[in-house]
């Protein structure tokens, strides 16, 4: 049956996010998602002129590729993805899971061949196409979240569709302190850091890179960062599940990682030089996700968050950070979660999840949802 919210969903991603011109190309890359969000967004390419070119996965094979990839087999699968995401301007992938863990006994040594063999397609994909990613809603997301089905559905469509539009003043406010700030201080339990933003610049991100969204992200100057930081907030990487990351740093670089799984997050965090320095410290608002499901692509817009992520750093706002991996860690300052405060060169921006500047606090629940049924 035809559900007409995968048509106005196909509609945000191709008129707001990619702003899609006629005649450009784009590459369609849908995980573990049905057919119908597919042709949705096929017939959405076609109405705004544009081409649309489609590629379906399954994680069980993409497992099992994975399980005996090899760097011959490596090298010719990026020569093809590479020369064909160079014919695209546009990309929109929606991935999907029916097992977020699907990948977690890949060998990680397989697991950082593929990361480096995949990084120039992933590389030319960020920085040289206009790009847009979502998740699919799956039984197994809907129990991440611990809802019923049509409960987490209502809601991931919601989210989804919100009007991204409304935080565009609210962003620019911030997007514009935060170039002009040098120090950040942000304080919390198990959480006491301090780093630099001079010179990074920053970047507002309102439904035009992921989906669902609602964050303004800049980054640490690399040495900058000192302190301690715990995340309250579970997190997936590489299909292992962590709860209860801190992380102690001393010039940047981070000394010190425990966690419920201290040996495979320090594994991870030896996967080379770069992992152990931050590329990228951002802010998240968007007021209709308030908790945790183990999904950052929602994790890390949580209302009153802020994430801090080790690993690769963008090029645009970056410190020029590179590593295989770049893995957002989350932690919720509302007072729900205990609370916190982030301080722009010694003035208190946000408390306890809110804005309080008064150009900011057009990015608080308040404002965003005023109308909202």
């Amino acid at each position: 049956m035809h559900d007409p919210r995968c048509d106005r969903l196909a509609d945000v991603l191709t008129r707001h996010s990619t702003k899609l011109q006629p005649g450009e190309n784009v590459l369609i890359d849908v995980f573990d998602a049905p057919e119908a969000i597919a042709i949705a967004l096929i017939q959405a390419v076609r109405r705004r002129g544009a081409v649309p070119f489609v590629q379906m996965h399954n994680a069980r094979v993409s497992r099992e590729l994975a399980l005996g990839a090899e760097d011959s087999q490596l090298a010719a699968t990026r020569a093809l993805e590479l020369a064909r995401m160079k014919k695209m301007q546009a990309y929109i992938a929606v991935r999907g899971s029916h097992n977020i863990t699907e990948m977690s006994d890949v060998p990680d040594a397989k697991m950082k061949l593929i990361a480096g063999a995949m990084r120039p397609v992933m590389d030319w994909r960020i920085n040289r196409t206009k790009w847009v990613v979502l998740r699919w809603p799956t039984a197994a997301m809907a129990q991440q979240a611990q809802m019923s089905t049509p409960a987490f559905e209502d809601f991931f469509f919601k989210v989804c569709t919100l009007d991204y539009a409304r935080m565009a003043p609210g962003m620019v406010a911030l997007q514009q302190l935060m170039n002009r700030t040098d120090r950040v201080h942000i304080q919390g339990p198990g959480t006491d850091l301090h780093f630099s933003i001079k010179g990074i610049g920053s970047v507002t991100c309102g439904g035009d890179r992921n989906i669902p969204d609602g964050e303004v992200f800049s980054c640490p100057v690399k040495k900058s960062v000192e302190g301690h930081v715990t995340f309250n907030v579970p997190s997936i990487y590489q299909g292992i599940a962590f709860d209860n990351v801190r992380l102690e740093f001393h010039q940047g670089r981070i000394t010190h990682a425990t966690a419920n799984n201290t040996a495979a997050l320090n594994r991870i965090l030896d996967s080379d030089e770069g992992a152990r320095f931050i590329g990228e410290f951002s802010l998240g608002f968007n007021p209709h996700i308030l908790h945790p499901m183990r999904d950052i692509l929602f994790d890390e817009k949580i209302s009153g968050s802020f994430h801090f992520t080790p690993g690769q750093a963008y090029k645009t706002a970056g410190n020029g950070n590179t590593s295989r991996i770049h893995w957002d860690m989350v932690c919720i300052q509302r007072p729900d979660y205990g609370g916190g405060e982030v301080w722009f060169d010694g003035k208190l921006v946000r408390q306890d999840g809110l804005f309080l500047p008064a150009a900011l606090k057009k990015l608080n629940p308040a404002h965003l949802l005023a109308g909202e049924a």
